[in-house]
């Protein structure tokens, strides 16, 4: 058994207020903690399902005065969601203000059911249809 345990994401984010908008309101997460670091000039916001001691979680990082919108380079894929019911998911998400950036169907050479959306500042999610949930 591994001593190791995924902890958190950190994506870098444009406009604090409506990444948490978008991360609580739309996909349902909380505001688990939130510090703001006035030496280094930025704020840490925790959001997620549950717990950090127990669940996996994406921690926001917002600079103070960015002065233009990060870019994500070549590396960066996605995060990625486990739903029950995509095309319900991604019909509520829309109406919430989602950006879809990839309808809802099979994987390309697979047939496990995926959709995409965007954060607020551009962060691809994956939402995989699980019928276990």
């Amino acid at each position: 058994m591994s001593q190791f345990r995924f902890l958190h994401t950190m994506i870098r984010v444009f406009d604090l207020e409506k990444s948490i908008s978008f991360y609580t309101e739309i996909l349902g997460m909380k505001v688990l903690r939130r510090t703001d670091y006035p030496d280094g000039k930025f704020t840490n916001v925790f959001v997620g399902y549950g717990d950090e001691n127990a669940n996996t979680v994406v921690e926001l990082t917002y600079n103070w005065d960015p002065e233009t919108p990060y870019t994500h380079g070549s590396g960066f894929g996605h995060l990625a969601l486990g739903v029950p019911d995509i095309y319900k998911t991604c019909d509520e998400l829309r109406a919430a203000g989602a950006a879809i950036c990839r309808e809802p169907g099979p994987m390309k050479h697979g047939t496990t059911v995926i959709a995409f959306i965007e954060d607020p500042d551009g962060y691809k999610i994956e939402l995989i249809e699980e019928k276990t949930i």
